[in-house]
């Protein structure tokens, strides 16, 4: 008995020793009186006066989708988030893509998520913009207590964007509790702002900060989290992968990971952009008449698993379908397969390695 309470007590004493160290990692939120460190408003939609960033990212180039509408549960049940919340998503949106910066702010104290909204709407209107949507609390759609955390539930419309493990502020940070906090009072808008070379798209969705422990500093004030895509040219810097280059790693490894080939987000078809890649695969098949292969799609980790699945799998069906039709290449000698997120070559951490893993690979069949 001597010799069990003893290995409890040293168990007892470890646990507490890691929970201090965890609390000391990251301290408790605190009101904040500076910006966070290489954090500046967009000059689209500037910060409320008083306010101070907390949390703070940038996109180089990446894709965005604007709800247009609130958001529905799918008619699906069992489509699920990879935190096994329920998904849901608008009827209408914008899908766009170019550079992307997310910010959120801690407002000064007593204003009100409306009143801060309005004032977005404002400077919105003074650039010549125009707001595609706006909606409150429950008719924004989906759990409109949540932030971006938790699962098993509902999603909100915050984990429309993004969920808790893409946010990179350390934890009990005021950038952290900013966003994965209860949520009370929900306002939001999406917005289109006219600018040379294309539409920028801003959101703005503002709350009232619920949390009685490591973010109690800040509970009951109002957060904004502003998201603006600018219109941006993608660098076209992808090297076309030559038919004698497939055939030569088809032959030595028995497979190739193609990049060129692209498709919308979250769907199946192909864009124009794709065609030198996918004439190069016709090439090397015409060169080797008796080569089949399978076609693999591959997707990065965001959104369910079986979704993913799904999704890989159209995709293939597409390259082969546009080889068969296009490119007059006998549909017997091309199998089409999804992998999903099965395979990836890259963390799927950070935007970069989730664009290595969303890839078609030929896989040599004879």
């Amino acid at each position: 008995m001597r010799a069990i309470n003893a290995i409890l007590l040293k168990l007892f004493w470890a646990g507490l020793l890691l929970f201090a160290a965890v609390r000391l990692a990251g301290a408790d939120a605190t009101v904040p009186t500076a910006d966070i460190e290489g954090a500046a408003d967009n000059h689209l939609a500037k910060r409320y006066e008083g306010s101070f960033i907390v949390s703070y990212e940038k996109f180089a180039y990446t894709d965005f989708t604007v709800p247009l509408s609130p958001l529905k549960p799918s008619a699906d049940a069992d489509a699920h988030d990879a935190i096994n919340n329920r998904i849901y998503a608008p009827d209408k949106k914008a899908e766009v893509e170019g550079a992307l910066t997310r910010i959120a702010y801690v407002l000064p104290a007593e204003r009100s998520p409306l009143e801060v909204l309005r004032n977005y709407q404002d400077v919105i209107a003074a650039a010549g913009g125009e707001v595609l949507f706006d909606c409150k609390k429950e008719e924004c759609g989906g759990a409109a207590d949540r932030s971006s955390s938790g699962g098993g539930g509902d999603m909100s419309l915050m984990m429309y964007f993004f969920h808790e493990s893409d946010v990179k502020d350390a934890a009990f940070s005021n950038g952290a509790c900013a966003v994965t906090t209860g949520i009370n009072d929900q306002r939001f808008f999406s917005a289109k702002v006219p600018q040379d070379g294309g539409d920028a798209y801003v959101t703005v969705q503002a709350y009232s900060l619920i949390d009685d422990l490591y973010c109690k500093e800040l509970n009951g004030r109002t957060i904004a989290v502003v998201q603006v895509l600018e219109p941006k040219a993608r660098d076209k810097k992808m090297v076309v992968v030559e038919a004698a280059k497939m055939a030569d790693s088809l032959s030595t490894t028995g497979s190739i990971s193609l990049y060129g080939i692209f498709f919308d987000t979250d769907k199946a078809d192909i864009k124009a952009e794709s065609e030198p890649t996918l004439k190069e695969i016709s090439t090397l098949l015409t060169n080797e008449p008796g080569m089949a292969v399978i076609v693999v799609g591959h997707t990065d980790n965001q959104g369910a698993f079986d979704y993913n699945l799904d999704l890989s799998s159209r995709r293939a069906q597409a390259v082969r379908a546009a080889l068969v039709s296009k490119y007059g290449i006998d549909g017997g000698r091309l199998t089409a397969a999804g992998a999903g997120m099965m395979a990836p070559v890259a963390s799927n951490d950070d935007e970069t390695g989730r664009a290595k893993n969303r890839r078609v690979v030929l896989v040599k069949l004879n």
